[in-house]
């Protein structure tokens, strides 16, 4: 299937994702997680594991939609990019998984929740990653006037 990707001019996809914003994938079920994510090498990619029914879902229906987007009533600031396509479960990486945490819990490791994150995740034989590489992908700037 080709992959039909729409960007608004003047969107800055890469700028756009490269925030620590939560996104919300929907699988079959229907189901909505929340998620943390990085965006690299044009995928989404998020973690997994035996915490999660996610693996399970995918396993019988791998399409996905997912979602990014804020909104700010001070600013009238609202941007949003949706993606579809069938998600795959990959093996862990740990410096992928170093990258994804730090964006959103800093550089110093030594401050993650080690219960949660060390070894819930790195320690998790479990652990696994999620990745999207978008079918089709929306990127839109829907920003107002604020009077």
């Amino acid at each position: 299937m080709a992959r039909q990707w729409n960007v608004a001019d003047g969107f800055d996809l890469d700028a756009f994702l490269a925030l620590p914003l939560v996104a919300h994938v929907a699988t079959s079920g229907p189901r909505v997680s929340p998620v943390w994510f990085l965006w690299e090498q044009r995928c989404f990619w998020w973690l997994t594991g035996d915490w999660s029914r996610m693996p399970a879902i995918l396993a019988t229906d791998p399409k996905v939609a997912f979602v990014v987007d804020t909104c700010e009533l001070a600013t009238g600031r609202v941007l949003q990019v949706t993606a579809r396509g069938e998600a795959t479960l990959v093996a862990f990486d740990r410096d992928r998984a170093r990258r994804k945490l730090a964006r959103y819990l800093g550089q110093d490791e030594r401050s993650w929740d080690r219960r949660r994150f060390v070894e819930g995740t790195f320690e998790n034989p479990a652990a696994r990653f999620v990745r999207l590489r978008p079918d089709g992908l929306t990127a839109r700037d829907l920003s107002y006037h604020v009077g």
